[in-house]
């Protein structure tokens, strides 16, 4: 007689919420801008080396290199996970722009690699990364945010990431002044591309913030749409005073320069006071945004884009000390230094207390005990 024995289920138990599946949700929810940490941690680096601490700027390097690789990964995940996301995003107002701080962070990456690592192929190379996705950025937001259908108000689909357009443009005379340098056989056309990029920069941010100095002044503004992005009003204008103080610099290596340099030297001194301008307007709004109303500070990938600026200042007012040679503004571009940093350690600071809870969240998931 044949016995027959009940074989009883085991208890498996699983976590229905894997590690796995929130980060796949973190990256499916990943801010465009987020290449704005490359961007920030980048100028700040090379602002605090030209302060005189080369070790403090060295060590941001290294990281930026680490957090710029880490980035691709995650937006390629999203690309080959979320493609709707990245079609919805790029179609949209509000988080459209952001895509150009990728142009943006690998051109500042890529002159940390001139400056620190005299590393001239990579820099070349990220010049021709931040130049496709210049391109590819640029005629797919304007063209999406132009035909599209249903759009929102002025007032809710304008804001200071808009001039990241502006940001991206210059961003590619800043790295492609000095990289014209490492390729004579190019120069010429490099520094042609350098000044047009210029040029361009400078005309879309005079529409771009013609609009927005409409919106603060005629539309109502609210704590929570005051958004940390509004410091690239000012942060696009530092980069435009870096990016002419380069072309400066290099002006004996093209004729076409040294005719331009009158020009160039007015328009750069131009660029820099308007954005000297806009420092204690935006400091004020920033008081009454956290001060007087009392708005809570919590981490947002959009708070890179106040850092930026603040670097960038400190770096272009050393560009033109030197570019004018009125040393005098220096002791100005060294205390901007400082202050970037302090930013930078506070926005990172905010950074690891959200991945804590990140990580605190995914520990201490529920789990679930299935029979299998």
């Amino acid at each position: 007689m044949c016995e027959c024995r009940l074989l009883m289920p085991l208890p498996v138990t699983v976590q229905p919420r894997s590690t796995l599946f929130q980060l796949s949700q973190e990256v499916a929810n990943l801010h465009p801008a987020y290449f704005a940490f490359v961007m920030a941690t980048g100028i700040v680096s090379t602002a605090i080396g030209l302060a005189g601490h080369a070790q403090i700027a060295k060590g941001l390097f290294l990281l930026n290199i680490g957090a710029y690789t880490a980035l691709w990964l995650l937006f390629v995940w999203r690309i080959v996970r979320y493609p709707k996301r990245i079609y919805q995003d790029a179609c949209d107002h509000v988080r459209g722009p952001g895509f150009f701080t990728l142009v943006a962070g690998s051109a500042v990456l890529g002159r940390q690699y001139l400056t620190q690592a005299n590393n001239e192929l990579i820099a070349t190379t990220l010049w021709f990364v931040a130049l496709f996705f210049w391109i590819l950025t640029t005629y797919t937001f304007f063209t999406a945010v132009t035909i599209r259908e249903h759009k929102p108000t002025l007032d809710a689909g304008l804001h200071g990431g808009w001039l990241l357009a502006t940001v991206a443009t210059q961003s590619l005379t800043v790295l492609g002044a000095p990289v014209a340098q490492a390729h004579p056989a190019y120069r010429e056309l490099i520094l042609f591309a350098a000044v047009s990029f210029h040029l361009a920069g400078a005309v879309i941010y005079g529409m771009l913030i013609t609009l927005i100095a409409y919106r603060f002044t005629f539309f109502p503004v609210r704590p929570d749409a005051l958004v940390p992005p509004y410091w690239i009003n000012m942060g696009a204008v530092a980069i435009t005073t870096l990016a002419g103080a380069s072309l400066v610099m290099q002006e004996t290596a093209w004729p076409p320069l040294r005719a331009l340099d009158p020009f160039l030297r007015g328009s750069t001194w131009l660029a820099w006071s308007i954005g000297t301008w806009w420092i204690p307007l935006l400091f004020i709004l920033g008081f009454w945004r956290h001060g007087y109303k009392r708005f809570a500070f919590r981490y947002d990938p959009q708070y890179w884009g106040m850092v930026f600026p603040l670097g960038m200042y400190s770096t272009c007012t050393d560009a033109l000390a030197r570019a004018l040679n009125v040393p005098f503004l220096l002791p100005l571009a060294r205390s901007f230094a400082y202050l970037a940093l302090v930013a930078w350690l506070v926005v990172a600071g905010a950074l690891l207390v959200r991945w804590y809870g990140f990580l605190r969240q995914v520990l201490s998931s529920p789990t679930t005990t299935l029979l299998i």
